[in-house]
């Protein structure tokens, strides 16, 4: 049994640590669900600072309905959250999330593999910002994705 399957299973002196990574544009910025900062190492070997952060974080539904979402809220009393929504907004940057969970006791490597989502949507207000982060929609996505259309073909009219 590996640490983190015992860790799900029964209680111990181990806790998860969920992280964020949040990328907009150019502008990259670390999260932690937590009261104490923590350094760890991603899956790529940096080692990075994850400041602790007020967050909640609802994980992606395993299910077959096609939209598998993770939601999370962040604090938005000092009104840097919304801020960096407005700027990557106005500057039309598009922004994606890598979630990664640790095991307190060993922050050398993420426990499972990330998951990598891009950012939907959101909304703030003034105390926090509730933000939705999904995988490509594949139920709302149109196939064959190049459309045989009247403006382009005008010879379907005549079949």
């Amino acid at each position: 049994m590996t640490i983190l399957n015992r860790l799900y299973t029964s209680s111990g002196a181990e806790a998860i640590v969920e992280t964020l990574q949040i990328n907009i544009g150019d502008e990259v910025i670390y999260l932690s669900k937590g009261y104490r900062d923590i350094t760890a190492t991603t899956e790529n070997g940096n080692t990075v600072t994850f400041p602790a952060y007020a967050i909640d974080i609802a994980l992606p539904a395993r299910n077959s309905d096609g939209t598998q979402d993770l939601k999370f809220a962040i604090c938005n009393i000092n009104g840097a959250v919304s801020t960096a929504i407005r700027n990557a907004g106005d500057a039309g940057h598009s922004a994606s999330l890598i979630y990664r969970n640790y095991v307190s006791t060993d922050l050398s490597a993420p426990a499972s593999p990330p998951y990598t989502l891009d950012i939907k949507s959101g909304y703030w207000t003034a105390t926090e910002a509730q933000i939705t982060a999904g995988y490509m929609n594949v139920l709302d996505t149109a196939w064959p994705r190049y459309r045989y259309t009247l403006p382009n073909f005008p010879g379907l009219r005549y079949i």
